[in-house]
C-alpha cells in the first residue's frame, strides 16, 4: 500500500493452501515494476534482493532464510516453441492465463484493501477439488514442454488425474521433437524435483510408459535398477 501497487499470491503457495500443504516457497505478483518492488520490500524488511531484468522477476532473501519471489504480472509470447518469452507487463488475469495449469492459476490479494480477495478466473478451485490437472489452453506445451514434466509430477504427487483434453494435448505435442530447443539446464532442473518426490518411480515409469523420456534422450529407460 505505501508504494501504492496490487500486490498478490500466485501458483504454488495459493494451491498448497487449499491442500493444507506447508509451502515457504512464496510467489508474488504485483501489477507494475517488480524488481523495483522487490528492492521496495527488501528495504523495508530488512533483507537483500537480485533482480532479473529479462523477465522483470526478482527474489527478496530474508535473514530467517525465507525467500520472497516478485514478479511483474506479465503475458508471455513465444516467437517459436520452447523459445524464452517476449514479456508485456498486464493486470493480474493475464498474468494468470498464462500459468501451466487452472490450478496454479489461482490468486489472492494482499494489499490491505480487499486483503484476502480470491480470485479464480479459470476454475481452479474447483480442478482442485475434484483433482482434475488441466491445462489452460491447447498450445501450452509447445510453448514450454517442461509443463509435460510437471503434469505428471502433479498428477502422481498428489494422486490427481490429467483431464482427457490436457492428455490429448501432450500426445499431440509429443509428435514433434520438442525437448530440442530447450535449454538442457531447464529439462535437468525438472528431472532432478521429479527425483525428490516421493512418488518418484511411479512419475518417472508414466513418462516412460508415454514416450516422454525417449524424446528427451532415446537412451533413457526406466528399470527398477
Amino acid at each position: 500500500d505505501e508504494y501504492n501497487i496490487s500486490a498478490y499470491l500466485v501458483g504454488g503457495i495459493v494451491r498448497d493452501i487449499f491442500l493444507g500443504v506447508r509451502d515457504i516457497d512464496i510467489d508474488i505478483s504485483v501489477e507494475g515494476d517488480g524488481i523495483a518492488f522487490a528492492g521496495f520490500l527488501a528495504d523495508k524488511m530488512n533483507g537483500a534482493y537480485k533482480g532479473f531484468e529479462r523477465f522483470n522477476t526478482a527474489k527478496v532473501f530474508l535473514k530467517n532464510k525465507i525467500k520472497i519471489d516478485v514478479a511483474s504480472a506479465r503475458a508471455e509470447f513465444y516467437e517459436y516453441p520452447a523459445a524464452l518469452p517476449e514479456i508485456e507487463f498486464t493486470p493480474i488475469r493475464y498474468d494468470l492465463y498464462r500459468r501451466d495449469f487452472t490450478m496454479n492459476a489461482m490468486a489472492i490479494k494482499i494489499n490491505r484493501t480487499d486483503f484476502g480477495r480470491f480470485i479464480d478466473y479459470f476454475n481452479g478451485y474447483e480442478d482442485l477439488q475434484k483433482g482434475i490437472i488441466r491445462t489452460l489452453y491447447n498450445m501450452s506445451f509447445i510453448d514450454d514442454p517442461t509443463r509435460i514434466l510437471r503434469a505428471v509430477r502433479f498428477e502422481t504427487r498428489y494422486g490427481f488425474r490429467i483431464e482427457e483434453n490436457t492428455s490429448r494435448f501432450i500426445r499431440e505435442t509429443l509428435k514433434y521433437n520438442i525437448f530440442e530447443e530447450l535449454p538442457g539446464e531447464r529439462i535437468r532442473d525438472e528431472l532432478f524435483v521429479l527425483l525428490e518426490d516421493k512418488e518418484q518411480m511411479k512419475a518417472f515409469r508414466k513418462l516412460y510408459s508415454m514416450g516422454v523420456l525417449s524424446r528427451i534422450d532415446k537412451n533413457l529407460k526406466v528399470t527398477e535398477k
